[in-house]
């Protein structure tokens, strides 16, 4: 997809420890903050993605801006500091701030004399009056926030669909629909999006990751096709883009307003009956509109109501909104036998929809799902599920269309 080259115009992944940001590298100026720290950028055109840079302070520069330089081995400070003894009870230690002999001047002036980030914690735990008094648990607790806040090596990773997925959920979970990286694989694998085919996706409110990642399944190759149908005047393509997809994957999909679609094929079927009925009339004068250059917009809903008379082969609505009366609407441009999915983050929503579609719908097979998943802490003597996440993640529905003529 993406070159393995950084090159201007590229979204790129700033990845500093687990720490992950989007980026947009617009120019050799261009300067990104990681948290209370800006890194330099100007270095990193041309070369290999994955790359590893190490944040040099620039002497003399008071705004605290950090150069990049390419490092191929960078340092671990917790493998590199030796840990002479350490206590078996941390009751008697007491919290009062005075631990640490070091002043605050004398740390900032460590930040410009040491070379490396191993340097400076090595002087702080020599200088920690309570460090060697501590549990091993409790240094290496130590260890671990104090590498964080000296680490000095950042990454810069090729965007993909995982990792902006994980930037975006971590942001807000709720404007994701609180929707997690498996289950948009389950709504991928049920929706059955291949090379091949023609689909209709309804997305509202997960900045366009459900089309990026249905790009993503298709590949370059193969005659696929997607009709991308949103509210709205604009399209969400925040994740498309951030994909740096090549030029030729803006002509396998058509973004499209939902009410100007359907508006356009009613009308459209509407006009060519009366045209029929009235071709023996003389011809009136007719405005030249043929000659005016048609909007961005119409020529978008001129073609994708020709791929809707023809049908699609699968049709996925991922949605805030109550999802029934879309599928209602859409679901007449699928052809018989082809699935569809429905996603909800509401379980009221969803349960509704599912006895809508049981009931009055020419469905077949429906089924509900909502997949409760734990991410879990594997160390030794201290594994155990991860407390302060959310189980759930929304809701499911998936089944086959069936032939909706009843002559």
């Amino acid at each position: 997809m993406c070159e393995e080259n950084i090159k201007l115009g590229d979204y790129i992944v700033i990845q500093r420890q687990k720490y992950t940001k989007l980026y947009k590298f617009t120019g050799k100026t261009a300067v990104a903050v990681l948290g209370k720290q800006k890194i330099d950028l100007s270095s990193i055109e041309g070369l290999p993605y994955f790359s590893t840079f190490r944040m040099m302070p620039q002497n003399g520069d008071k705004s605290g801006v950090f150069k990049l330089e390419i490092c191929t081995n960078p340092h671990d400070i917790k493998e590199s500091i030796s840990i002479d003894k350490s206590g078996t009870d941390n009751r008697d230690i007491l919290d009062d701030g005075r631990s640490q002999v070091l002043t605050e001047d004398e740390i900032k002036n460590l930040r410009e004399t040491c070379e490396t980030s191993t340097e400076i914690v090595e002087h702080l735990v020599d200088n920690s009056k309570t460090f060697n008094s501590k549990t091993e648990y409790a240094q290496e607790k130590y260890l671990r926030r104090k590498e964080k806040k000296y680490y000095e090596y950042v990454q810069i990773r090729k965007p993909s669909v995982r990792l902006i997925f994980d930037i975006y959920f971590r942001q807000d979970p709720d404007k994701m629909m609180n929707m997690r990286m498996d289950t948009l694989s389950q709504i991928i694998s049920y929706s059955g999006i291949c090379s091949t085919g023609q689909y209709m996706v309804y997305e509202s409110g997960t900045n366009g990751i459900c089309l990026a990642a249905f790009l993503n399944s298709m590949g370059d190759s193969g005659d696929s096709h997607i009709v991308y149908v949103h509210q709205g005047n604009v399209p969400h393509k925040q994740a498309v883009l951030a994909l740096n997809f090549p030029e030729s994957y803006n002509e396998k999909y058509t973004p499209v307003n939902i009410y100007s679609v359907l508006r356009h094929f009613y009308q459209k079927d509407s006009t060519s009956d009366v045209v029929k009925a009235e071709d023996t009339e003389p011809e009136p004068k007719k405005v030249k509109l043929e000659d005016e250059e048609k909007k961005k917009w119409e020529l978008e809903n001129t073609k994708a109501c020709s791929i809707m008379r023809q049908k699609v082969d699968s049709l996925v609505i991922v949605a805030k909104e109550h999802p029934t009366a879309i599928f209602k609407e859409l679901v007449q441009f699928v052809r018989p036998g082809r699935p569809f999915v429905i996603y909800s983050p509401y379980q009221e929503i969803a349960t509704e929809c599912f006895t809508e579609l049981k009931a009055n719908q020419p469905v077949l097979n429906v089924r509900i799902y909502s997949s409760f998943l734990r991410t879990y802490q594997v160390l030794a003597d201290r594994t155990h599920p991860d407390v302060s996440m959310n189980g759930n993640s929304g809701f499911i529905i998936c089944g086959y269309v069936i032939n909706q003529n009843t002559e």
